[in-house]
């Protein structure tokens, strides 16, 4: 699969389990620093609440450097690992989930807790509206000034992001490409140019 599935927006699921409440907040969170911001601005939402527990896989799916996740007082191992299992099975990138708990008086017991909590993000995120994210890749492009309109208007037709422009002897510009589409974009640009560019692709986004 060349996408991944992403949060269209902050959106919220309430479940109910012997008397606790389980509010799942589901979040599009690109990258650690996101991810946190929106743990602290749940737990100001709810400050009251007994746990705001919550996992993240806050770039592409399989990017293992930027999952996480905590069990925020649970438990160990009932609350954060669970639903972050759920997330890495589930297509989703770039998203946080934070279950916020509100203690019924009836204790779960550690099974029970699991279940819970993969079910509160099961549920959750069967429901979350998404779209889909496409990998990209960084490429500088480099380009004389007699060039400049007929790229730049090519570039606004194309889903290829101009995340920087630099102009000096030449004109820089840091491009963000989508995969999949590239290759074909690459060769209609440089006919375009008629070869006068110099392409620099670098790693994953």
């Amino acid at each position: 699969m060349d996408y991944y599935l992403s949060p269209t927006h902050t959106q919220r699921f309430d479940l109910e389990i012997k008397n606790s409440q389980f509010i799942t907040t589901v979040s599009r969170t690109k990258g650690r620093e996101a991810a946190k911001t929106f743990l602290d601005e749940i737990r100001q939402r709810y400050p009251d609440a007994n746990h705001h527990c919550w996992a993240f896989v806050a770039g592409a799916p399989n990017n293992v450097h930027l999952w996480d996740q905590s069990d925020d007082g649970e438990p160990k191992g009932t609350a954060g690992k669970p639903m972050l299992n759920v997330l890495q099975h589930s297509s989703f990138g770039e998203t946080t989930v934070v279950v916020t708990r509100y203690f019924g008086g009836i204790k779960l017991g550690a099974g029970g807790l699991v279940r819970a909590y993969s079910q509160a993000v099961q549920e959750a995120l069967t429901q979350t509206e998404h779209e889909h994210i496409y990998p990209r890749s960084a490429v500088q492009l480099v380009i004389s000034y007699p060039l400049l309109g007929k790229v730049e208007y090519w570039l606004e037709q194309s889903d290829i992001e101009i995340n920087n422009k630099i102009f000096s002897d030449n004109i820089v510009m840091d491009l963000a490409v989508i995969e999949r589409t590239w290759p074909e974009q690459k060769q209609t640009l440089t006919d375009l140019c008629q070869g006068s560019l110099t392409l620099i692709e670098s790693d994953k986004e």
